[in-house]
This record gives C-alpha cells, structure tokens and sequence, in this order.
C-alpha cells in the first residue's frame, strides 16, 4: 500500500472513487492519524445533522471514507493488497458522484433497554428518510449491498446507508435553499432545516 492523506478529488463516484494508492501502510497512517483524525472531526461539524431525538445523518465524502477505511485496516491490521481491496470495494459506494448526497443513518441509543425497545418500531427508517429542496421533496435511495446484510422484517439496524440523487435544478436550488432534511415514519416524523453552512459543505458534493 502506498499513497498520501487524500484530499478534493475527482469518482465512484465520478471519478471519486478509492484506490490503494490512497491507502497508506500502517506505520505511515499511524504518523498522520491524530491530525487526520481532528481534520474529520472538524469536517464532520457541518456533515451531521440530527433529526429528531434518536436519528442523526452523516454525509459521505472521499474523505470521511477514506477516515473510515484507514481505521478498518488499522484496527484489522491489514497488510496485505487483496484485505484492502475488499475494504474499497465494500465503501467506495459510499462516496457521491456530482448531482448526489450520500449519507450514513445512524440510530443512537445508548442503552439495551432502548436498543429492544425502538429498533422493532423503526423498521423500515432507511427507506423513510427525504429532502425538500423548496416545494419539491426527493425520496432517499438504500444501499443496496449493505441493505441486504443490515435489513430484517422485525427490526431494525442502528446503522443505514442512504443516498439522494438529485437532478440539475434541484442541485441549482440547493445553495440558496431552503432546504430541510426528515423522516416520515409512523411514530418517528421529524423535519429540521439545514443551515447555511450545511448547504454550502454539501454542495462541495453536488457539484462536479
């Protein structure tokens, strides 16, 4: 494994899609982790939104992708191409192409009382979630690849992938808004706004 922190870049997405060139070895990754690692944090500020009580979203890019394979490698201990190549191939498709927002739905609780208690009733959130750009709402899209390993009919997982395609005038009405992200699910509807500063980050992705 070779290759530098990675930065803007052009395909999966595109032409934003992960190489091994990007994957550095473990004693290199070990160097550069902490600031890497705070550079996500500070990324992350305006890639999470909450919506509701319980449900957050965390809006993919080659970078937060990347933070996540390098982690998986580092915690695995992999040394070997073929390992690291199986990490790609499996988060690659989580990197947005232009014209999409792609997005990890997260379920946060905390306890096993609340995990029994609201999964069950939250079957069927990774298909619920949408944005309203204006007058106009865009239904989410599932992951199929992950879908398959995380969906069952009596509950739910605590983790989904998501994605919205939207097209040139919708993307052209993102910037100025308005803009809400939600969820209609029978006992879990919320809708919040997203900010300007959330806009602007996203729109890094949208456009080509």
């Amino acid at each position: 494994m070779t290759g530098a922190a990675g930065g803007p870049f052009v395909g999966a997405a595109g032409g934003r899609e992960l190489t091994l060139d990007d994957v550095v070895d473990l004693r290199a990754y070990e160097r550069e982790r902490e600031a890497f690692r705070r550079r996500i944090i500070e990324l992350k500020r305006h890639r999470r939104v909450a919506v509701g009580p319980l449900v957050s979203f965390v809006f993919e890019n080659r970078d937060t992708v990347r933070f996540q394979v390098q982690e998986m490698v580092r915690a695995e201990r992999m040394i070997s191409d073929e390992q690291v190549l199986g990490e790609l191939r499996a988060y690659n498709p989580l990197i947005p192409a232009p014209g999409e927002l792609s997005a990890t739905l997260l379920v946060e609780l905390t306890s096993e009382a609340e995990l029994r208690g609201w999964l069950p009733r939250l079957v069927g959130i990774e298909r619920a979630a949408y944005l309203r750009i204006g007058a106009v709402v865009v239904h989410c899209e599932v992951e199929e690849t992950h879908a398959e390993q995380l969906t069952r009919e009596d509950v739910t997982a605590a983790v989904h992938y998501v994605r919205f395609r939207l097209d040139d005038d919708r993307v052209a009405s993102f910037g100025p808004g308005p803009v809400s992200l939600g969820i209609d699910l029978a006992g879990y509807a919320y809708e919040v706004p997203l900010g300007d500063e959330v806009r602007a980050e996203l729109m890094r992705d949208l456009l080509p």
